[in-house]
């Protein structure tokens, strides 16, 4: 992923150079295969190639030379998660690589807790109640995956921005048990300076049904968005090109423009928790 990061990145810069692949193939004194195996993310530039290539390219912000070549420095570092890279598909891995990677992390969710809030309870009865059958064993493997992630977010690698639809606190789709602990846990997880949650009222209409569940990731200082993951059936699919990352974008901050401030969003949860727990006795 990151090796694809820092390709599009190249093939972009050299797009709007108006140079051709034969051409940058000679900064660096290759081939155009090599290029076009850069540029697509099947192989990974050295660090000195790099900056030959934006030197071509007229890149002088150093910022953005800075960004590129630590992403040909570290493409190759092995992450936590690939302990569990058997049990896991490729594009999850790819989503979990984006997540460590990010500085700035929006998930918008109108079904399900986002992955990163996720109870270990909760996650479990996700992952059991889909339509394939998982073996118990997998199970636990991608419960523990689950709370890797979330390692992220409590350490405060990254600024967390998450917007609920109301549906999945008033209507849980898990047992009232679960569903208890897991809106304690938005709770707590919410009181922390990195973390924002908000919820998305009944009273939103239609807008809740805009798009369905997705993520944004941001890599620098700035929160702009430079990837968006998506879950489907078959997987997760990675977008970067740029009408789609203004797209998502522009929907997540209408979504958040539109959702309940954070405190009103915590009185909402804390009444849904009291209302579960009257319910129960």
């Amino acid at each position: 992923m990151r090796s694809r990061r820092l390709g599009s990145a190249l093939r972009n810069y050299r797009q709007a150079a108006k140079l051709d692949q034969p051409q940058a193939a000679e900064v660096i004194a290759s081939s155009q295969a090599r290029i076009s195996r850069v540029e697509s993310g099947h192989a990974t530039p050295r660090v000195i190639e790099v900056r030959l290539l934006l030197d071509a390219y007229g890149i002088s912000d150093q910022e953005v030379r800075d960004k590129l070549e630590d992403l040909a420095k570290h493409s190759k570092n092995r992450g936590w998660w690939l302990e569990h890279a058997a049990h896991l598909l490729p594009d999850y891995l790819d989503h979990i690589a984006l997540e460590d990677d990010a500085t700035y992390i929006r998930e918008w969710q109108p079904v399900l807790v986002p992955g990163l809030l996720q109870t270990p309870a909760y996650a479990e009865a996700v992952i059991t109640a889909g339509p394939d059958y998982v073996a118990p064993e997998l199970v636990a493997h991608l419960v523990k995956v689950r709370q890797g992630r979330q390692a992220k977010i409590e350490e405060g690698g990254a600024i967390y921005a998450a917007v609920i639809w109301e549906a999945v606190i008033a209507h849980p789709l898990v047992s009232v048990e679960i569903h208890r602990g897991q809106l304690s846990a938005i709770l707590e997880v919410g009181k922390r300076k990195n973390v924002t949650v908000q919820v998305l009222p009944f009273s939103a209409g239609l807008l809740a049904a805009s798009t369905s569940a997705f993520s944004s990731f941001s890599f620098d200082a700035e929160p702009t968005v430079e990837a968006v993951t998506l879950e489907n059936l078959r997987g997760t699919s990675v977008l970067e090109g740029p009408e789609d990352l203004a797209a998502y974008a522009n929907t997540f901050d209408l979504l958040r423009s539109s959702a309940l401030a954070p405190e009103a969003s915590a009185k909402l949860i804390r009444s849904a928790l009291r209302t579960f727990k009257e319910d129960s006795s």
